[in-house]
């Protein structure tokens, strides 16, 4: 049976298309992710079949760290320096492809000012329209509780024995 999304050249084994649960025997467990990789690393370099393997982050949690107050100050020249971007790419796609000959920057000043000001405009529309609910900047990041790494069962026995060798080394040792 074909696929009706084409296929990538890749061998049906390969990675699903498809959102699924992951499938394996858990071989290790790790607080960071950067534990995890660590560990498929050190699979890899001991010729085991990392194709097998699987990094599953479990306990998810969306971390939202605040880095800053906003005010009418920042708001207005955040959205006058986006506008101010939109414009100038819009006035210089005018100047190139304007008829006349040797005009180019009168385009690109007319768009960099309407860009500026429907910069300022949207921005204060849209901060204004909160009304102080939400008066501050942030970043978000997905992240998890625990990083498993997990094997086909054909090889988890010795994929756990590798990753016993390397919890025994010291961490500088890797």
């Amino acid at each position: 049976m074909t696929s009706p999304f084409g296929s990538s050249g890749r061998d049906a084994r390969s990675a699903p298309r498809l959102p699924t649960p992951p499938t394996g025997w858990p071989i290790g467990s790790y607080g960071t992710y950067e534990e995890a990789q660590r560990a498929v690393d050190y699979l890899a370099e001991s010729d085991f079949p990392v194709q097998e393997v699987t990094i599953v982050g479990v306990d998810l949690m969306l971390v939202e760290r605040v880095t800053g107050k906003l005010s009418w100050g920042k708001v207005l020249a955040g959205g006058a320096a986006s506008g101010a971007w939109f414009g100038l790419f819009v006035g210089i796609l005018l100047s190139l492809f304007s008829g006349t000959e040797g005009v180019f920057i009168g385009p690109v000043l007319v768009g960099l000012g309407t860009g500026v000001l429907f910069g300022l405009l949207f921005a204060a529309v849209t901060y204004g329209s909160a009304r102080g609910r939400r008066d501050f900047v942030s970043a978000s990041q997905l992240v998890a509780g625990r990083y498993d790494v997990l094997c086909h069962p054909r090889n988890a026995e010795q994929g756990r024995d590798l990753l016993a060798k390397l919890a025994m080394r010291p961490p500088s040792a890797s």
